[in-house]
């Protein structure tokens, strides 16, 4: 870091300029007036250099502490198989062509949130502020969760929201949505996206728009751990995966590995 430092430094006019007394030898003055020039310059010249050296870098931050999933491994109330803490369902027929109407890729499975749905009574300050401790916790892909506010659990007509607790490298599989989607970083970190047939990064604060049916992933490219907001229009939290991971590639691969490149330059 550089630090543009103005100072001004006030010299002691010449003793010969002044009237002294007989009484004060003018050498004496003289050497007394040349040490506090040197003590100012030196004084000032040691700030000059504190400013323009290097900064420490520093100490590796600890993550945030990975979220626990709300739902093990089994079959929720439903009689529903549950992993990851997701229900898992297989792909009907009407859904495969919908899928076949949009991309190539082939659906492998729909998941959804587990368990009976229970509306709140939304009559108390706390069905309307919740923390994020306080929401259900998937874990849709390694090193990446979702804490959600699944609209028909939490009063919402039409709309579901979640917070990523994206790690470094955490990325969810390839899949869609029915409806439209919209992230929200406000961070300023770097995130690999697939949209589509598109690969690129995005640098936060952003916000991204993905339209329906539309294949989708993200991976975090900092060293910390990365929160984004996803939004949904509809009050019920679901979305299919398909059968590829596009981050895998030597394209993709290459472009994160020179976006965290250039982060480590700045």
């Amino acid at each position: 870091m550089h630090v543009r430092v103005q100072a001004v430094i006030y010299w002691l006019p010449h003793p010969c300029l002044l009237k002294i007394p007989d009484n004060i030898w003018k050498e004496e003055i003289l050497v007394i007036a040349a040490r506090v020039q040197a003590v100012w310059l030196a004084s000032f010249l040691l700030i000059v250099a504190a400013c323009q050296a290097p900064s420490t870098p520093p100490a590796d931050r600890a993550l945030l502490p990975e979220p626990t999933v709300t739902y093990e491994a089994a079959e929720d109330d439903m009689g529903a198989r549950v992993e990851h803490g997701e229900t898992i369902s297989d792909i009907d027929e009407v859904r495969r062509q919908l899928h076949a109407q949009h991309h190539p890729h082939t659906p492998l499975e729909t998941r959804r949130i587990p368990g009976a749905v229970v509306a709140p009574a939304m009559d108390n300050v706390d069905d309307f502020a919740l923390s994020k401790e306080d929401l259900i916790t998937i874990n849709p892909g390694p090193g990446e969760y979702v804490h959600v506010m699944e609209g028909q659990r939490h009063g919402y007509q039409n709309l579901t929201i979640g917070i990523t607790y994206t790690a470094p490298g955490g990325a969810p599989p390839m899949h869609t949505h029915v409806g439209e989607e919209a992230h929200v970083l406000t961070a300023g970190q770097k995130v690999l996206y697939a949209l589509g047939d598109e690969i690129f990064v995005k640098e936060g604060p952003y916000i991204v728009n993905i339209p329906p049916m539309v294949p989708h992933s993200f991976q975090n490219l900092d060293d910390q751990v990365a929160e984004l907001v996803v939004i949904f229009p509809t009050n019920v939290w679901e979305y299919d995966v398909l059968d590829y991971f596009p981050f895998n590639t030597p394209e993709a691969q290459a472009l994160a590995e020179r976006a965290r490149a250039e982060s480590d330059d700045n």
